[in-house]
């Protein structure tokens, strides 16, 4: 393949790494924590006991802010495991996505919370998920932002390797040509490729996971896929 075209195509991608999928999660801004109330407001102040005491009395689980957040994805978004069993428990939906379809995996696997990653699996939230305006996964945001951890985490929990997102990525692409080629990166090409994922699934140029990190320069990584059949 033409090396000016995967030098442009690596180009590219660089160019999109501030509109990729790790980047466009809201979290609660300082005006919309000062107009919350009931649920929302004390699940975003931690005060666990008021949470209880609040669905004791019925309040909704499943109410929502202006941006779709219910209580349970503000919980998710300060990393609050006590309050993410304490909403479940009293109905919250640990499903729920907000308006930009991210759900509390996805949340926490960008956050690089792997205990409260786990902890949102375990309360029923969905490894498999596509999420986020991009139509990727929590699989595919951490990949990209190289957290090894939640990487394989989210491995041994289901998540789809070969899934492609709106972008025309997967996972193995967006870890070799969205990170910075580092040890933290490789890890998590390095858990992708042993668990299975296809090192040949290639960008919408048609220029494959070799061809990307051979043109960013990122030799390991280069050496992983071939080693795993990539061409």
């Amino acid at each position: 393949m033409n090396a000016r075209f995967i030098l442009t195509a690596c180009t590219l991608f660089a160019a999109v790494v501030s509109q990729s999928p790790a980047c466009a999660q809201t979290p609660p801004s300082a005006a919309e924590i000062a107009s919350y109330t009931g649920l929302l407001g004390v699940t975003q102040s931690g005060a666990h006991n008021e949470i209880r005491q609040l669905l004791v009395n019925g309040l909704d689980p499943n109410s929502r802010d202006g941006n779709g957040r219910t209580p349970y994805l503000v919980a998710a978004y300060r990393g609050d495991i006590v309050a993410m069993e304490l909403l479940v428990k009293g109905g919250a939906d640990p499903r729920a996505k907000d308006n930009q379809y991210y759900d509390a995996i996805t949340i926490l696997a960008v956050a690089n919370r792997l205990a409260a990653m786990k902890a949102a699996i375990a309360l029923g939230g969905n490894p498999r998920e596509i999420t986020s305006p991009y139509q990727g996964t929590a699989l595919i945001a951490a990949a990209h932002l190289g957290h090894a951890d939640v990487v394989k985490a989210l491995i041994g929990a289901g998540a789809p390797l070969d899934h492609v997102n709106n972008l025309g990525w997967t996972a193995v692409i967006e870890s070799s040509v969205l990170g910075d080629g580092g040890a933290n990166h490789q890890r998590c090409l390095r858990d992708l490729l042993a668990a299975g994922a296809n090192p040949n699934l290639a960008d919408r140029s048609g220029v494959t996971p070799l061809k990307l990190a051979e043109g960013r320069g990122y030799g390991a990584m280069a050496d992983m896929i071939r080693a795993k059949g990539g061409r």
